[in-house]
């Protein structure tokens, strides 16, 4: 069977519109930065509810209801209530009645320009990304490259089925050697003045372009038709693209949101995703760790210092510190303990530094990888988190993405939360209404 084509189509985007929602600039003009959010799954607890209290109509409030609900996700097992997600439907629909939020007049691809505080600039294009058939997911264009966790997943189901919308893209990298439709993102500014030109907390520049034109969304298709694409960011909500796909509940299902970028004109950044184990004593954990690696205390060590050791250290080493701030630097991982650990994976993946945590590490401690809490980028996050948690941090080093190529060229998936691709788009700056 012939392999679908990697088509990204134009779409009526649903947008905030020019009325007076967020914060107005000593200009007068709307800053949108104020309801724009990361993806629902890189804050924590407390930068959810920071960015909830920072407007009434931040995009957070569509994409985590749960912070939202005193219940939250606790009914003893880790479920949302189907009510929360009832309750994000209704704010969606009221956003719309109100006018707040309205779907652009006629379809279009959507050029997503960010500029980070480090001057690295990338562009791409959303729009509504064609999914394999049900029958057959595994031979479509795109290719994940992580394993997912079902209890995510259903979460965002369960979000999209309740809203009958799309929130945030999934973030696709693509070999697109400069062609037709990273042309036509180059080229946005002979656009006009860009729809939102706003910058976040974080110093990066969001600009947004509606590319309307369709002779160029038919150079697009061609130029895309037979390349393919690599999820860098967004696993969760494509698996729950395909469930939907496959169980064909709404119109439109056949498609999903996605941000697409050619890696060859803009490399990503890709940083690392640490974890806090909870109530995990570090002088145990060492001494567990002992026995299937080398374990060196860092005495005296800060964290840059640390962090340099890590980064000399080889391939796979990791960090454990604990609550206090003291830093063990674990390398050389025994290779028969770790072969007996995954013994269905390949060496490539087996040296992962993920693979060793969640198949050597984690059960030598005696907890489940689901049990540990993830810190997107920020080593320090993760060592104050262990300290609030009573526990020990582990501090992981970004995979190359090289190594992500690798794993996915075998077919493998490397383990949950092991990438952090960059810079990740914002949510809220389009969404798309199912038909």
């Amino acid at each position: 069977m012939a392999r679908p084509p990697l088509a990204l189509t134009p779409f009526r985007g649903l947008r905030y519109t020019d009325l007076d929602v967020g914060r107005a600039l000593d200009s007068g003009e709307l800053d949108a930065a104020v309801l724009l959010a990361p993806p629902y799954d890189v804050p924590g607890p407390e930068e959810a509810r920071d960015l909830l209290r920072s407007d009434p109509h931040n995009a957070a409030h569509l994409t985590v209801p749960y912070q939202l609900d005193p219940r939250g996700r606790g009914d003893g097992a880790g479920r949302t209530s189907p009510a929360v997600y009832e309750g994000a439907a209704t704010r969606l629909r009221a956003w719309i009645d109100q006018g707040i939020l309205a779907r652009d007049p006629e379809p279009a691809l959507y050029v997503y320009e960010q500029t980070t505080a480090a001057g690295v600039r990338q562009r791409g294009l959303i729009g509504t990304l064609a999914l394999p058939p049900a029958s057959s997911p595994a031979h479509g264009p795109v290719r994940p490259h992580e394993e997912v966790d079902h209890g995510p997943v259903l979460d965002r189901l369960r979000l999209t089925v309740s809203t009958g919308a799309h929130l945030e893209p999934v973030f696709l990298l693509y070999p697109g050697g400069g062609g037709a439709a990273t042309r036509a993102a180059e080229d946005a500014e002979r656009l006009g003045r860009a729809l939102v030109d706003t910058s976040t907390a974080d110093r990066t520049r969001h600009r947004l372009w509606a590319l309307t034109d369709p002779a160029v969304h038919a150079e697009i298709a061609a130029d895309l038709a037979p390349r393919t694409a690599l999820i860098a960011d967004g696993h969760h909500r494509y698996a729950a693209y395909q469930e939907m796909r496959a169980s064909g509940c709404a119109p439109g299902c056949d498609h999903g949101l996605a941000y697409l970028v050619d890696s060859d004109t803009h490399p990503p950044d890709l940083g690392a995703i640490h974890r806090v184990v909870p109530g995990l004593d570090t002088a145990a954990a060492v001494e567990a760790a002992r026995s299937a690696a080398r374990v060196e205390e860092l005495t005296g060590a800060s964290l840059p210092d640390a962090e340099r050791a890590l980064a000399g250290a080889g391939r796979p080493a990791l960090l454990l510190a604990d609550p206090l701030g003291r830093f063990h630097l674990v390398r050389d991982v025994d290779a028969a303990q770790a072969a007996e650990a995954a013994p269905s994976r390949s060496r490539t993946y087996r040296e992962l530094p993920t693979a060793v945590l969640e198949h050597v590490l984690l059960p030598l401690w005696g907890y489940a990888e689901h049990r540990t809490r993830k810190v997107h980028d920020d080593p320090a996050k993760a060592v104050a988190a262990a300290r609030e948690a009573h526990g020990t941090a582990v501090i992981v080093p970004p995979l190359r993405v090289e190594q992500v190529y690798a794993v996915a060229d075998r077919g493998e998936l490397t383990p949950r939360k092991s990438t952090s691709f960059g810079p990740k788009p914002r949510t809220g700056l389009v969404m798309r209404l199912l038909p």
